[in-house]
Protein backbone atom coordinates (compact mmCIF):
# COMPACT_ATOMS: atom_id res chain seq x y z
CA UNK A 1 0.00 0.00 0.00
CA UNK A 2 2.62 2.26 0.48
CA UNK A 3 3.91 2.43 -3.47
CA UNK A 4 4.48 5.64 -4.56
CA UNK A 5 1.61 7.48 -7.30
CA UNK A 6 2.23 10.03 -9.52
CA UNK A 7 -0.97 12.04 -9.51
CA UNK A 8 -4.24 11.12 -7.90
CA UNK A 9 -6.10 10.11 -10.99
CA UNK A 10 -3.95 6.71 -10.85
CA UNK A 11 -5.12 5.37 -7.25
CA UNK A 12 -6.21 2.52 -6.98
CA UNK A 13 -9.99 2.61 -5.28
CA UNK A 14 -10.08 -0.38 -2.79
CA UNK A 15 -13.93 -1.67 -3.10
CA UNK A 16 -13.53 -3.70 0.09
CA UNK A 17 -16.83 -4.43 1.97
CA UNK A 18 -16.79 -5.44 5.62
CA UNK A 19 -19.82 -5.90 8.08
CA UNK A 20 -19.94 -3.36 10.63
CA UNK A 21 -19.63 -5.64 13.96
CA UNK A 22 -15.82 -6.11 11.71
CA UNK A 23 -15.40 -2.57 11.10
CA UNK A 24 -16.45 -1.80 14.73
CA UNK A 25 -13.84 -4.38 16.51
CA UNK A 26 -11.17 -2.03 14.48
CA UNK A 27 -11.82 0.87 17.00
CA UNK A 28 -8.68 2.03 18.59
CA UNK A 29 -6.25 -0.67 16.01
CA UNK A 30 -3.22 0.23 14.25
CA UNK A 31 -3.35 3.08 11.33
CA UNK A 32 -3.77 2.06 7.87
CA UNK A 33 -1.86 4.10 5.48
CA UNK A 34 -2.77 5.24 1.84
CA UNK A 35 -0.73 5.41 -0.65
CA UNK A 36 1.87 8.34 -1.55
CA UNK A 37 0.02 11.24 -3.76
CA UNK A 38 2.71 13.34 -5.54
CA UNK A 39 1.77 17.19 -4.86
CA UNK A 40 2.94 19.48 -7.91
CA UNK A 41 2.62 22.95 -8.83
CA UNK A 42 -0.42 22.09 -11.96
CA UNK A 43 -2.33 20.64 -8.60
CA UNK A 44 -1.73 23.44 -6.62
CA UNK A 45 -2.52 25.56 -9.63
CA UNK A 46 -5.72 24.33 -10.23
CA UNK A 47 -6.61 24.05 -6.82
CA UNK A 48 -6.10 28.01 -6.42
CA UNK A 49 -8.10 28.50 -9.73
CA UNK A 50 -11.02 26.32 -8.18
CA UNK A 51 -10.98 28.09 -4.86
CA UNK A 52 -10.20 31.40 -6.04
CA UNK A 53 -7.45 31.75 -3.49
CA UNK A 54 -4.18 32.75 -5.69
CA UNK A 55 -2.22 33.41 -2.39
CA UNK A 56 1.57 34.11 -4.02
CA UNK A 57 3.25 31.36 -2.09
CA UNK A 58 1.02 29.27 -3.65
CA UNK A 59 1.21 30.23 -7.25
CA UNK A 60 4.32 32.20 -7.51
CA UNK A 61 7.43 29.79 -7.46
CA UNK A 62 10.13 32.86 -7.84
CA UNK A 63 8.57 34.77 -5.29
CA UNK A 64 7.72 32.01 -2.86
CA UNK A 65 11.35 30.44 -3.32
CA UNK A 66 12.37 33.52 -1.52
CA UNK A 67 10.41 33.12 1.19
CA UNK A 68 11.15 31.35 4.51
CA UNK A 69 9.08 28.18 2.93
CA UNK A 70 11.61 28.06 0.55
CA UNK A 71 8.66 27.03 -2.38
CA UNK A 72 5.49 27.21 -3.20
CA UNK A 73 3.07 25.16 -0.62
CA UNK A 74 0.06 23.39 -1.19
CA UNK A 75 -2.91 24.95 0.15
CA UNK A 76 -4.15 23.54 3.83
CA UNK A 77 -7.22 23.19 2.36
CA UNK A 78 -6.02 21.14 -0.80
CA UNK A 79 -4.41 18.99 1.70
CA UNK A 80 -7.62 18.27 3.19
CA UNK A 81 -9.59 17.61 0.12
CA UNK A 82 -7.74 15.06 -0.42
CA UNK A 83 -8.66 12.94 2.22
CA UNK A 84 -12.06 11.50 0.90
CA UNK A 85 -9.63 10.17 -2.10
CA UNK A 86 -7.13 8.33 0.88
CA UNK A 87 -9.86 6.65 2.28
CA UNK A 88 -11.79 5.33 -0.57
CA UNK A 89 -8.69 3.50 -1.19
CA UNK A 90 -8.31 2.20 2.62
CA UNK A 91 -11.21 2.23 4.29
CA UNK A 92 -13.85 -0.58 3.97
CA UNK A 93 -17.41 0.29 2.70
CA UNK A 94 -20.66 -1.02 5.18
CA UNK A 95 -21.43 -3.70 4.04
CA UNK A 96 -25.38 -3.81 4.89
CA UNK A 97 -25.23 0.10 4.72
CA UNK A 98 -27.76 1.56 2.32
CA UNK A 99 -26.00 4.78 2.25
CA UNK A 100 -22.60 6.08 3.54
CA UNK A 101 -22.11 10.06 3.66
CA UNK A 102 -19.38 12.47 5.16
CA UNK A 103 -20.82 14.10 8.42
CA UNK A 104 -17.96 16.39 8.91
CA UNK A 105 -14.76 17.16 10.76
CA UNK A 106 -14.48 17.56 14.82
CA UNK A 107 -10.89 19.17 14.61
CA UNK A 108 -8.52 20.34 11.89
CA UNK A 109 -5.03 21.65 12.44
CA UNK A 110 -2.92 22.04 9.74
CA UNK A 111 0.47 21.27 11.52
CA UNK A 112 3.27 21.34 8.80
CA UNK A 113 3.71 22.89 5.07
CA UNK A 114 3.54 20.92 2.17
CA UNK A 115 6.18 21.71 -0.13
CA UNK A 116 5.58 21.59 -3.98
CA UNK A 117 7.24 18.36 -5.06
CA UNK A 118 6.53 16.79 -1.81
CA UNK A 119 4.46 13.47 -1.41
CA UNK A 120 1.72 13.09 1.29
CA UNK A 121 -0.75 10.08 2.56
CA UNK A 122 -3.46 9.08 5.17
CA UNK A 123 -2.99 7.37 8.26
CA UNK A 124 -6.46 6.44 9.23
CA UNK A 125 -7.36 4.76 13.01
CA UNK A 126 -10.87 4.78 13.85
CA UNK A 127 -11.28 6.35 17.21
CA UNK A 128 -14.74 5.44 18.27
CA UNK A 129 -17.96 3.67 16.43
CA UNK A 130 -21.32 4.70 18.18
CA UNK A 131 -24.74 3.22 16.54
CA UNK A 132 -28.10 4.86 17.26
CA UNK A 133 -30.07 3.16 19.80
CA UNK A 134 -32.88 2.37 17.36
CA UNK A 135 -29.96 0.30 14.81
CA UNK A 136 -30.44 3.07 11.89
CA UNK A 137 -27.04 4.49 11.76
CA UNK A 138 -24.00 4.13 13.20
CA UNK A 139 -21.28 7.48 13.00
CA UNK A 140 -17.64 6.14 12.75
CA UNK A 141 -15.02 8.91 13.88
CA UNK A 142 -11.56 8.34 12.64
CA UNK A 143 -7.85 10.31 13.77
CA UNK A 144 -6.51 11.18 10.59
CA UNK A 145 -2.64 12.06 10.25
CA UNK A 146 -1.87 13.11 6.89
CA UNK A 147 1.88 12.68 6.89
CA UNK A 148 4.36 14.40 4.06
CA UNK A 149 7.58 11.64 3.14
CA UNK A 150 10.60 12.57 4.77
CA UNK A 151 9.36 14.80 6.96
CA UNK A 152 8.86 14.70 11.10
CA UNK A 153 5.76 17.23 11.12
CA UNK A 154 2.73 15.67 9.42
CA UNK A 155 0.67 18.16 7.03
CA UNK A 156 -1.96 17.85 9.06
CA UNK A 157 -4.02 16.08 12.37
CA UNK A 158 -7.87 16.02 11.29
CA UNK A 159 -11.07 13.75 13.48
CA UNK A 160 -13.40 12.66 10.73
CA UNK A 161 -16.79 11.46 10.92
CA UNK A 162 -18.56 9.12 8.74
CA UNK A 163 -22.11 7.79 8.97
CA UNK A 164 -23.76 4.37 7.92
CA UNK A 165 -27.35 4.47 7.41
CA UNK A 166 -29.26 1.32 7.45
Amino acid sequence: MNDAVDSIGKLAHALTEAPITDIVAGVGGEPVHSRWIAIDQAMIDRFATLTNDHNWLHVDPERAAKSPVGSTIAHGFLTLSLIPTMAYEVLPRVQESTMGMNYGLNKVRFVAPVRVGSRVRGAFVLASAKTKEDGSRTELVYDITVEIDGEDKPALIAQWIRVAMF
